[in-house]
């Protein structure tokens, strides 16, 4: 019986949005993470009567036809990537972008990633890196015994040496974008890499046209909503049962028949 395959393809539908939904709440307080959403679209229908075919031999038009579906499919977990809430740290050395951007990254093979978490430490060479010791780029590195780091929104990074009366900057951090954000591909440790989905990417200097600005003593908190989260797992969670139903319901009708043959 096809309805037995139809449910059992909504449950397995169901299921991958309750993994999606699990990976939202999961990453609740996880700086910079971007919620995602499953996306399903309906599968192949067997036209047992297309509609608009000719019903009689005096060219009446079938005016509604009978058509099957075949189920769900899944076609993406498209990523939702607005702007997330900025939360105050206090660390000098804590960045939040306000706008499109992200950080850039230089990993140990040379290639580089990009991230919207930015909390940023000093390694022992004194370079700003990320959790993962990676540097961020252009490099920045903190001459020993300096002292009140400042970071504007362009990014320009500042400080005090021994004997100065003026700050100096020392450096840029600039902000990368893509013309299709949501096309980067996650990799973990909240960072992306591009794709040919994301275009190129495009560096520049934070808070000029079309690039966001640099928050200081800040982290961008996730973009995922608590309660909407919940609301779709409810749902997804009666989808589910629905169809588990309806393959029992299907099943009954199979053993109803089977026991017409006896």
């Amino acid at each position: 019986m096809q309805a037995l395959h139809t449910a059992a393809t909504g449950m397995a539908a169901q299921e991958l949005n309750v993994q999606v939904i699990s990976n939202n709440i999961a990453n609740l307080r996880t700086t910079g993470f971007k919620k995602q959403t499953a996306a399903f679209q309906d599968l192949i229908y067997e036209h047992v009567r297309r509609v608009g075919a000719q019903a009689s031999d005096q060219g009446t038009i079938v005016p509604v036809g009978v058509d099957i579906g075949g189920g769900v499919k899944t076609v993406g977990t498209p990523r939702s990537m607005t702007q997330g809430t900025l939360s105050q740290t206090g660390n000098d050395l804590d960045l939040a972008i306000s706008g499109e951007g992200f950080f850039k990254i230089l990993m140990p093979d040379g290639t580089y990633q990009y991230t919207r978490d930015g909390t940023f430490q000093m390694d022992n060479q004194g370079r700003v890196v990320t959790a993962q010791g990676n540097p961020v780029q252009p490099t920045i590195t903190i001459p020993q015994n300096a002292s009140g780091i400042t970071v504007n929104e362009q990014g320009q990074v500042s400080v005090t040496l021994p004997g100065s009366p003026t700050s100096s900057v020392i450096g840029t951090i600039n902000v990368t974008r893509f013309i299709n954000k949501a096309g980067l591909q996650p990799v973990g440790s909240n960072q992306f890499t591009e794709t040919p989905s994301s275009g190129p990417p495009q560096d520049g200097t934070a808070n000029t046209e079309g690039f966001g600005k640099v928050t200081q003593g800040s982290l961008e908190q996730a973009n995922v909503d608590v309660v909407s989260e919940m609301s779709d797992l409810i749902a997804a969670q009666r989808a589910y049962e629905m169809n588990a139903k309806v393959i029992s319901a299907a099943d009954q009708m199979m053993q109803s028949t089977t026991a017409l043959f006896r």
